[in-house]
This record gives structure tokens, C-alpha cells and sequence, in this order.
């Protein structure tokens, strides 16, 4: 979405003497940019550099496995990585992606939502908010696959986490997706509502409702992700959202409506 430009008073203004106005071709936060090139670089490494024990290797130390936390295994350290590994692997599993799809989808959302909340929480809190995401979404995936020997990866949790963020303000009046809408960069300082009475906004609840809903059959009926034996870690989508919507409040910049 672009911003409106405002211009300088000039002498004698005639309205047809005024520059056309062009609207920004590429118009997403310089950290949403950043942080996607980093995602592609690591897939491009991933598939079209390492060689295939090495991008085991990768997976073996930085994907997050359930199993690392039966308690024998935590308590001895012998895991690959050590316990290093097992802290960082909350957080690290989302660099990873499955295949071109799963992180062009990932980019797609996160140009998204992630750009009206970076714009809104600038680029410190957008990165601190994304990684604590992507844990809440890791801490339920493992509430739900306890001691199961198969890794997740991929940056959905944290781009759901950016979802919730962002629908506690772009539909609100005055917001970028409002009934009312602003299109300056006052739109993005919108202040939110409490959480209980966003609920009431119609656009809203109805995000939500979808949202959750089309997580639910992804949990009913174990749709593909990406390759074979790949399954969508729904569960860690929906942790990363609701850690998104209880971390707004602590996170936000703008004074509370």
C-alpha cells in the first residue's frame, strides 16, 4: 500500500502544474526485505549448495525435534548440538524451509502482515515480537508431538504471530483495511481497541474465524505441505498467533485507545 505525497506550497499554485504523483512500485519495510532475503538465501543454500549429508546435518542441529526434550535425552546432552541446540532449535527451525513453496507462501503473508506491523512496531520490536512468536509456536508443537522423532521447520508460526499482530489495528476506523481507511502513515498508528472488543469488529471475527478454521481441517484432515511424508504443523500456527495477540499489548507502541 502506498503512502500519499504531500507536497510544498509553491508560488501562484496551479493545479496542472503540479508533478504526477507516483506511487512506490515496491513499498514493504526495509526489515520485511531484509529478513526475506535472509530466508531465501538459507533455502538457496540449502537445495543448490550443500550436498545432502551436509543439509542433514543442518536440519539434525537446527530443525526443532520434539524428541530432544524426553527428559533422558535433555538431561544427558547427547544430542546432536548439546544443549546449545536444544535452546536455539525454538527459534532456528524457522530459517528452514521445506521447499520453494512453503517459504514463497511464508514471504507472501509475512509482505503482508508483517510489513503494516513492522511500520507500526519499527524494526527492533518487529524482530523481538517475530522470535518470540516463532518460540510460542515451537512450545506448542511440542505441548502437542511431545517425544516425537520428526522436525519442524518453516517461519509460519512467526508469520501467524504477525497476522494476530496486525488485526489488532488494520481494521479499525482509520486503519490501512478500516471500513474507514487512512492511506498515510498515520494509518499504521491507529490505536487498538482491547482485544475483546476488536472481537466485535465484523472483519475481525471473520479473519479469525477462517483463520482458525482453515487450521482445523489442516489438523482433521493432514494436508500436504510440501514433498511427501510432509504435514502442515498446525498447531505451531496457532501457538504463534495467540502468542502474537497476548504479546501485542507489551509490544506496542502506540498509546492503548
Amino acid at each position: 500500500m502506498g503512502f500519499l505525497q504531500h507536497g510544498h506550497a509553491m508560488t501562484d499554485p496551479s493545479p496542472f502544474d503540479l508533478p504526477e504523483r507516483r506511487e512506490p512500485a515496491f513499498n514493504v519495510p526495509a526489515v520485511v526485505v531484509a529478513l526475506g532475503a535472509v530466508l531465501i538465501a538459507i533455502h538457496l543454500v540449502r537445495y543448490h549448495v550443500l550436498s545432502v549429508p551436509a543439509d542433514n546435518e543442518v536440519l539434525v542441529l537446527f530443525a526443532f525435534w520434539p524428541v530432544r526434550y524426553v527428559p533422558e535425552v535433555l538431561a544427558s546432552g547427547s544430542a546432536p548440538g548439546g544443549l546449545a541446540a536444544d535452546a536455539w532449535g525454538f527459534l532456528s527451525y524457522a530459517f528452514l524451509h521445506g521447499g520453494t513453496a512453503h517459504v514463497l507462501f511464508n514471504l507472501l503473508w509475512m509482505a503482508t502482515f508483517g510489513s503494516a506491523l513492522a511500520r507500526r512496531f519499527g524494526t527492533a520490536r518487529f524482530l523481538a515480537f517475530s522470535a518470540l512468536c516463532a518460540i510460542g509456536g515451537a512450545a506448542a508443537h511440542l505441548a502437542t508431538h511431545f517425544g516425537e522423532a520428526v522436525p519442524m521447520i518453516g517461519a509460519s508460526a512467526a508469520v501467524s504471530g504477525q497476522m494476530a499482530g496486525a488485526l489488532r489495528f488494520v481494521f479499525e476506523l482509520g486503519g490501512p483495511l478500516g471500513a474507514i481507511r487512512r492511506t498515510d502513515p498515520g494509518a499504521y498508528r491507529i490505536p487498538a481497541v482491547p482485544l475483546l472488543r476488536s472481537l466485535t469488529n465484523p472483519q475481525v471475527f471473520g479473519f479469525m474465524a477462517v483463520w482458525f478454521g482453515i487450521n482445523l481441517l489442516f489438523g482433521l484432515w493432514s494436508a500436504p505441505l510440501t514433498g511427501e511424508d510432509a504435514s502442515i504443523a498446525w498447531q505451531a500456527h496457532i501457538g504463534g498467533f495467540l502468542a502474537g495477540l497476548a504479546l501485542f499489548p507489551l509490544f506496542d507502541p502506540v498509546r492503548r485507545w
